[in-house]
Formats: C-alpha cells, structure tokens, sequence
C-alpha cells in the first residue's frame, strides 16, 4: 500500500485512489458491498485515526515539491545546474537538509566537470593522487616527499570539492596565452582527477614538427582541508610549493609563486641553462654551431626566466569552423629557422586565411599576423623540372601579385568614384546605393565562385619538390600537394622593426599539414596540426573570436 500511494503521487498518508473510491461506494451504494480488506490500508487508516486526523479525502496531485519522497528529490536537485543548488538550499530547511546529500555534488562534479574520481576508493581503484601527480611532475623525485603535502580525500565531501575548487576557480578553465613579451606560449587550465592543473604545451624539438607537443605543468589547486583549496606553484625541480593565483578581471589572471628559492638548482645559473637547454631544445649549446642560434637561444632563456615568479594569462579562443573551409582550422606547429618551431592559430575569415602566432620570436612577436593567404588567387605550380626553378615559380607568385595590385587599385577607385556620385545625388542616396551593393554582392559571388572553381578543377594530388636554393628546417616535407594560393608572409627586424609583408605561396598538403614558401627570404616553413583534444576553448560567437584576435595583436604591435 505505501509502494502504491508514492505511484499515485500524494504519499502514505493521503490515502490513495483505490481506497478513495471504495470509501465512496460504501457510503453511496449497498450495505452489502464488498468490504475493503487490504491489511496494509487498514494498518495505516488505524495508524491516523488514533492520532486524531480525520479520514483523507480523495486523492489529488501534490501541490507542492515538499510532498515528494526525499529520494526523487535528490534525483531532480542532481539534475539542476550546480551553481543554483545554493538559492535551492535557502527555499526552506527540508531542501538544505537533503542538498546535504553527496550523492548529488558527485554528480554535478561528473557531468559539468568530468570527476570521475571515488573520494572513498581512491586506493582501492589504485587511482592514488599522492603517486600520480608527484611522478608526473619529476620521475626522478622520491614520492615520499609529496605524502606530507597531500589531502585526505576520505574525510571530504563532493560538496566541498565543488564549491570550494571546481566552481570558485570555474572562469580559468580553457587555453590562456602568458604574456612573456614576444615569446608568448599556450597554457592549458583542465580538471584532472581532484586537481585544476594549467599545462604549458610547447612545441616538439626542432625540427621534427610531425613529432607530438610537450607539456609541463605550471601550477595546480587542490583541497587539502575541507572548505579550503590550496594553489601550488610547480614551476622549478623541488616540487610543488606554495603560490597564488588571482583573476584580474574577465578573460584573465594570474599566477604568483611565493618560494621562489624552489626554482633555484645548487649548481647556479649554469646548471638552470643546460637544464632549461635540454628540455627547450633537446640538446647541449655545444651541440649548436650556428652562432645566431646560440644567440637567440640565450636571448630567450634570460628574458623568460625573468618572469618564473608572476604570469599574467589572457583567455584564447580556438578558431569557429565552417563547412566551405579549405580545411578545419585550429592550432598548428610550424618551423621558423633559427628560432626553431612555433604554434600557429589557423582561422579563415571569407575569402582570407590567417595564420596567427600564438607563440613567438624577437622579430615577429605572439600575437602578430605571420601568414595571410588569398583564397580568391589560386596558383597552378608548374611541371616538376620548372619547379625546381626558383626564378620560375618567383615569376609565377609577382605576376600573381601584380594582378591582386591592380584589382585593390580598381577597387579603390571604384569606391571613390561612389563616394562622388553619393555627394552628387543627396536627394535619393538610397537609391543610389542599391545598384551599388548589388554589384559588389555580384564582385565577391564571382571571386567566391572563382576559388570553389579552382578547389574543384585542381587534381586531388600533383608532384611538389622545394625550388633549388629554398632553405628548408625540414627535409622530410610531403612530395604531393593538393593545391597552393598566393600569399603574403610577415617579415621584421630584431624587435620587430621596420615590419613588411612579403609574397609568397601557400601549399597545401593535406587536411592536417601546408606550407609557406616565403619568397625574399628564400625560406620554407612546414606547418603540422596539433592533435590535442582542448576542453573549453570554444569560442562563444566568431564576434568574441575576431576580437580575440585583435587583443592578442594590439598588446605586441
């Protein structure tokens, strides 16, 4: 009877519908009806008339939550957002009890965070954060040092750990760019297990650019009392010590380490560059016989580590994609000489690609556009024995670029000559303006219909050799090539003076490597895409990209 009344929505002690109606019939119908003689309805009927409460009267729907079983509602507040629990939890004293229930913060930490961590079974699943954390940090630091440091996870609620770490540090999830003047970088903030970790991801060692990225961990937060998150500064070769972090405003923070002695090595500074040369490059300053490259090599190490103990971190979006793209866009890694490899945002704004560096070098900073491409000019590369002519392909990309400078000349004519004729005809400027839309609505169809042309009638695959005397990093770039576009390259002097853009030609491989054959340097430079999964780092709208894009150029211009 108590499992029938909870179906029929109104709980044991309003009755339910069966008992309902037959009460009715035995006062409207015969004396000789068949009796209700349910054991348990008689159980409970006698249960509330020996406390004084008079008969219920027939069944109806609960008017409100509080006349639901405390087990359905812990179902619906498990399904609620997490950050409304807490207006949930001041509705009345029944809620705030039953909001107390773990079960329901395990959920809200799984599905708007991805725990899947048991605060109970964290040794018994063998999931042991007070191991996997310390070897991932430095194999070559005993775990026994880290054991005093560590929570105890099994005197801790799901509750504290989504109040007091997922949802307090919620706005540093995603990718971040650290502003170390022009050398940039790509930060990676993820929840992992019971930890919020920023990962720096670096490129692989030059000049294997196909080779997977490098990362490193930066800081980490992590409860170690209840009620009480702890951020940890990771920076350095004595493990975790204490740091801050301190969220500026929207779209950024930053990071403060408080012991810096702990990125100090007992061999001084010496020691820190051969160490910092060996993760950086993968070699000795003895192995590098270019004396430029040693140059710039020790350039970066000075200025970068003058920045160990405060970052500031500015929000990065990866680019929106669209269907007509030429191919998906996103991060790449890409060589550039002696600077060695770099990481490169790819997004397409209509007819233009763009290739933004999200790290970058004393010449051409993070930040600034490096590679433009005109998706309007196709170029068809000539047969393999002229392509290993320099001279041949130069003449090919100028002639391209002369006939894109004479159509920017029209345009502006054009556009000067509207101007004329729009202060002329001030009395019916609006109908002087329709025939002029149309006909740049028709210019961009035609150029639009000119590139999907070229992308259809282009083979699927045609032979590709560098020309003679084009500087590769890389000797291992792809012999086929799908199709190639004129472009324009950035070039600058140290500190980044006296900035032009250049032609030159992009080719693409395939759907996840293309290259850039930048002309007056006589230089070639491979692209590969990142093959990285990254959790929050969708942009909301491509208006919040765009200006994305303008904010990480304008702090380096």
């Amino acid at each position: 009877m108590a499992v029938c009344a909870r179906l029929c929505g109104v709980g044991p002690s309003r009755g339910c519908r069966r008992r309902g109606a037959q009460r009715e019939q035995r006062r409207e119908g015969p004396a000789d009806s068949e009796p209700d003689t349910d054991a348990e309805e008689e159980r409970i009927e006698g249960a509330r008339l020996g406390q004084g409460q008079a008969p219920a009267p027939a069944a109806r729907a609960p008017l409100s939550l509080l006349e639901l079983p405390p087990e359905l509602l812990v179902q619906i507040f498990g399904s609620l957002p997490g950050t409304d629990l807490p207006s949930l939890a001041r509705v009345c004293s029944i809620f705030r009890r039953i909001l107390r229930t773990d079960t329901i913060w395990r959920r809200r930490c799984r599905e708007e965070y991805g725990v899947c961590e048991n605060l109970r079974k964290l040794e018994i699943t063998g999931v042991s954060c007070r191991d996997v954390y310390a070897k991932r940090i430095n194999p070559r630091v005993k775990s026994g040092r880290f054991m005093k440091i560590l929570p105890d996870y099994e005197h801790m609620e799901y509750r504290d750990v989504y109040t007091c770490l997922l949802h307090r540090y919620r706005h540093i999830l995603g990718l971040w760019q650290p502003d170390i003047g022009p050398y940039g970088g790509l930060l990676n903030v993820v929840v992992d297990g019971l930890f919020i970790i920023g990962w720096m991801y670096l490129p692989p060692h030059d000049p294997h650019v196909d080779d997977p990225m490098r990362f490193k961990p930066l800081f980490r937060i992590h409860l170690m009392e209840r009620k009480s998150a702890t951020v940890e500064c990771m920076y350095g070769h004595k493990g975790p010590h204490n740091g801050h972090i301190q969220i500026v405003k929207k779209d950024e923070f930053s990071t403060k380490c408080n012991q810096t002695d702990h990125h100090r090595m007992s061999g001084g500074r010496q020691e820190e560059f051969r160490t910092w040369l060996r993760e950086e490059w993968g070699r000795t300053l003895e192995d590098i016989f270019h004396e430029h490259m040693q140059e710039l090599i020790l350039m970066k190490f000075i200025y970068t580590s003058q920045y160990d103990n405060c970052l500031t971190y500015r929000r990065i979006y990866l680019p929106p994609s669209s269907p007509d793209d030429l191919l998906k866009p996103g991060l790449f890694k890409g060589t550039y000489g002696s600077h060695g490899l770099e990481i490169v945002m790819l997004s397409f704004h209509g007819k233009k690609a763009k290739g933004t560096k999200i790290t970058g070098d004393p010449n051409i900073p993070a930040g600034q556009q490096t590679v433009e491409i005109d998706l309007a000019h196709p170029i068809q590369l000539p047969d393999i024995e002229n392509l290993r002519n320099f001279n041949e392909l130069s003449r090919i990309v100028l002639e391209v670029q002369e006939q894109v400078r004479r159509e920017q000349q029209q345009e502006e004519e054009e556009e000067g000559q509207e101007e004329e004729e729009g202060h002329a005809r001030q009395g019916d400027s609006q109908q002087g303006e329709q025939p002029v839309q149309r006909d740049d609505a028709g210019a961009e169809g035609t150029e639009a219909a000119g590139a999907a042309t070229a992308q259809e009638s282009a083979p699927t695959s045609q032979p590709f050799v560098l020309p003679v005397g084009v500087i590769s990093r890389n000797e291992d770039y792809p012999r086929t090539c799908r199709m190639c576009f004129y472009g324009t390259g950035l070039i600058a002097g140290h500190g980044f003076t006296s900035p032009e853009r250049t032609p030159g030609i992009f080719i693409l491989f395939d759907d996840d490597r293309f290259g850039f054959i930048w002309l007056e340097l006589k230089s070639f430079s491979l692209y590969s895409r990142i093959k990285v999964s990254f959790q929050n780092a969708e942009a909301p709208s491509r208006e919040a990209f765009d200006e994305m894009l303008k904010n990480i150029q304008s702090m380096t211009t």
